[in-house]
């Protein structure tokens, strides 16, 4: 039985107060595309494979967040990064572009070097900074896959790769039109988790965290905005770990108070749910393994939902007050029967059997209580890990020579 998650005491079950502003979701709008849009971006024209293009992003955001986790830097930052790089080349090509006669009109751009001008420009719109050295020195290892290097000023790759950032950020400000707001999905999801009740439970906090990790791989950030991505992680990670939500006082349910329709929230699912079958992790493996849910489907019947009859009208409740209510009638007839002791002695008679019935059935209440905790935290212990998490990271940019493919 699916556990229903409860807002904490003195909290609505969810707050709009969360909504973003307009000013963001218009900004944020603009760089939203179809998803057939995707299979026509500037390096797909210029002759590279759609599947290498998306495999070409992946490696550059797996650049950005292990230069990222040598620099210390938060989440937030790197996830900023991702966006950024993702934004960039949807104006420009990863391979050369060349006219009709075969002369290089642009040349190409490296996701090595985009993703490490990314993190530069997003260190210091996250107000994350760090010397423009620890950054270089941080690039030229990860990008010699050799985290021991000694790297100075006088190699020659130091200075290769800090004029390589500092020329690229000019035209990377001007190809996302100085867009540099930016809502992370990371700050959306705590506080979805916050209004429902959800952000001591570990399992679905790390669950939906893990999707939204795997999720800056992917071109998701170009097809859904940030709270639609926090709220599919959340509903995945809900569906999971078997969590329902309740409706608020209105009977509203909790994507609708956060803002979000439940059709987007489902076709994100969907399009991780087709990466995740897709990933080089699972190769030779046969069979649909993650689930697949309609997006036009009854949201009535939403696996994360608890509709407001939901706590009311349980099997369960309604056995125990059945139960309660069949003693205390019992208890009344019997004192009745006794009628020795006068209206005063009948009337307290049947107040002390109604005591008890109340305590009989709050004694089986909190066993009933006590059983489902124990369930829960058996669920907790063997319920195996969250499906795919994790399961897309980029393999390393290695040719078969043993080279480093560098930019």
């Amino acid at each position: 039985m699916p556990s229903v998650a409860r807002p904490p005491a003195g909290r609505p079950s969810a707050s709009p107060s969360h909504i973003p502003l307009n000013g963001l979701v218009l900004s944020e709008s603009q760089w939203l595309f179809e998803k057939d849009e995707l299979n026509y971006t500037p390096s797909v024209l210029a002759g590279l494979p759609p599947a290498k293009e998306r495999e070409n992003r992946a490696k550059g955001v797996n650049f950005i967040s292990q230069v990222g986790i040598m620099l210390k830097l938060p989440q937030i930052t790197l996830a900023t990064a991702s966006v950024y790089l993702h934004r960039f080349f949807m104006r420009y090509s990863m391979v050369d572009e060349k006219a009709p006669d075969g002369t290089v009109i642009r040349p190409q751009m490296h996701y090595y070097s985009v993703g490490a001008t990314s993190l530069f420009l997003a260190t210091k719109v996250e107000e994350n900074g760090r010397k423009m050295k620890e950054l270089v020195v941080a690039c030229v290892k990860v990008a010699q896959k050799n985290p021991n290097k000694i790297v100075d000023e006088q190699d020659k790759e130091f200075w290769r790769w800090k004029d390589t950032i500092l020329q690229m950020e000019d035209l990377l400000l001007e190809a996302i039109c100085f867009d540099l707001t930016i809502d992370p999905p990371y700050k959306v999801l705590f506080e979805l988790l916050v209004a429902n009740g959800e952000s001591e439970n570990r399992k679905v906090r790390n669950t939906a965290w893990a999707f939204l990790n795997d999720s800056s791989l992917t071109m998701l950030c170009l097809l859904f905005t940030s709270r639609t991505i926090a709220a599919s992680a959340l509903y995945a990670a809900a569906k999971h770990c078997n969590v329902r939500f309740p409706d608020d006082e209105q009977g509203r349910p909790w994507w609708e108070v956060a803002g979000v329709e439940l059709r987007n929230i489902r076709r994100a699912c969907n399009f991780m749910a087709d990466v995740y079958e897709n990933s080089p992790l699972r190769a030779g493996t046969e069979g649909t393994i993650y689930e697949r849910t309609p997006e036009d489907g009854d949201e009535s019947s939403a696996k994360t939902r608890a509709p407001s009859d939901h706590l009311q009208h349980t099997p369960r409740a309604s056995s125990v007050l059945s139960n309660a209510g069949s003693d205390i009638s019992r208890k009344r007839k019997h004192d009745e029967d006794e009628g020795g002791g006068g209206r005063g002695a009948g009337s307290e008679n049947s107040q002390n059997g109604h005591n008890n019935g109340l305590s009989q059935m709050s004694d089986i209440t909190l066993r009933d209580n006590n059983d489902d905790g124990k369930k829960r935290r058996i669920d907790e212990h063997t319920t195996p890990a969250a499906p795919g998490a994790s399961g897309i990271r980029a393999e390393d940019d290695v040719s078969e020579e043993g080279e480093v493919d560098e930019p």
